[in-house]
C-alpha cells in the first residue's frame, strides 16, 4: 500500500496550484474560451485597466477621446476577440495588455474620428475621474507612453495589495494597527517610531516592533499573491517583483 504523504499541499507547493491563478487561467483556456477565463480576464481588466488609460492619455491630447478609446478597447477585448492571442508564449498579462492595446489603437485611429464608440453598456466601470487626478501626463515628466503604463501598473498593483491588507485587518478589528504601522512597511513613516505608536496603541515598543515586522512579511506574501495573478508561471515571479520595483524608480 503506496503510504501518504504527511506533507499537505500547502507545504510541498507554497504558492498553492498556480493554474488556478487569473492569468494562467485565461492562457490555459487558450483557444477554447470558457466561463471562468472570461470570469478571470474580468477580474484583471478592472483591475489594471488604469496603466493603459496613463498611456493613451500620453498619446492623445482630448481626455473624452482617451476614455473612449480605453473603453472601447475593454469591450473588445472582453467580447473575446483578443482572447485567441492569449497563449503561454506572451509572458505577464501585463505585456499581453499593453501589446494588444497597441495593436487596438492602431487600427482604431487608422478609422474616421468621428466614428461613434461603444454603442451599449460599458464592460466594465472604469472611474476617469480617479485616474485623472493620478496621473501626470505632462511633457515635463519625462516619461514615455511605455514608462507612464509600466509606473502606473506598479503603482496600481501596490495599491491594490495596501487595500487588501487594510481590509484583512479591519475584519479583524485591527484597522488601527494597520493605521499605525502601514508606514513602516515601505519606511514612509514620516519620523514615527516604535515607541510612539506602542503608547497609541497601549502596547510595549517590542510588541509594536514584532507587529510592524508581522505586517512587512505578510505585505510581502500578498504582493507575491498579486503579481501570481498576472503572470503565467512561478518562475517569472522573481522577475517582475525586480521590473516592479524598477519601474517606481521612474
Amino acid at each position: 500500500m503506496r503510504r501518504k504523504s504527511s506533507r499537505t499541499d500547502s507545504q510541498s507547493n507554497p504558492l498553492g496550484e498556480f493554474a488556478t491563478t487569473s492569468w494562467s487561467l485565461v492562457i490555459a483556456a487558450g483557444n477554447h474560451v470558457h466561463e471562468d477565463s472570461i470570469q478571470a480576464l474580468e477580474k484583471l481588466c478592472q483591475a489594471y485597466w488604469p496603466p493603459l488609460y496613463a498611456y493613451v492619455r500620453r498619446r492623445v491630447d482630448d481626455s473624452h477621446e482617451a476614455q473612449d478609446l480605453t473603453q472601447a478597447f475593454f469591450e473588445r477585448l472582453l467580447e473575446k476577440h483578443y482572447l485567441a492571442d492569449a497563449s503561454a508564449d506572451r509572458g505577464r498579462f501585463r505585456a499581453f495588455l499593453i501589446t494588444a492595446f497597441k495593436h487596438f489603437l492602431s487600427k482604431e485611429w487608422d478609422k474616421a474620428k468621428a466614428l461613434k464608440r461603444g454603442g451599449g453598456r460599458p464592460p466594465i466601470s472604469l472611474d476617469f475621474a480617479s485616474a485623472d487626478s493620478q496621473i501626470c501626463i505632462e511633457p515635463a515628466s519625462g516619461l514615455t507612453a511605455e514608462q507612464l503604463y509600466d509606473k502606473h501598473w506598479a503603482i496600481t498593483m501596490l495599491t491594490r495589495v495596501m487595500e487588501s491588507l487594510e481590509a484583512e485587518f479591519s475584519a479583524k478589528d485591527k484597522a488601527d494597527h494597520f493605521a499605525e504601522l502601514k508606514g513602516f512597511i515601505l519606511g514612509d513613516h514620516a519620523g514615527t517610531t516604535y515607541a510612539q505608536v506602542a503608547n497609541r496603541l497601549n502596547m510595549t515598543e517590542a510588541a509594536a516592533k514584532k507587529a510592524g515586522s508581522r505586517l512587512r512579511r505578510r505585505y510581502r506574501e500578498r504582493l507575491r499573491e498579486e503579481i501570481c495573478q498576472t503572470v503565467s508561471g512561478p518562475e517569472e515571479i522573481e522577475d517582475e517583483m525586480r521590473n516592479l520595483l524598477a519601474v517606481l524608480e521612474l
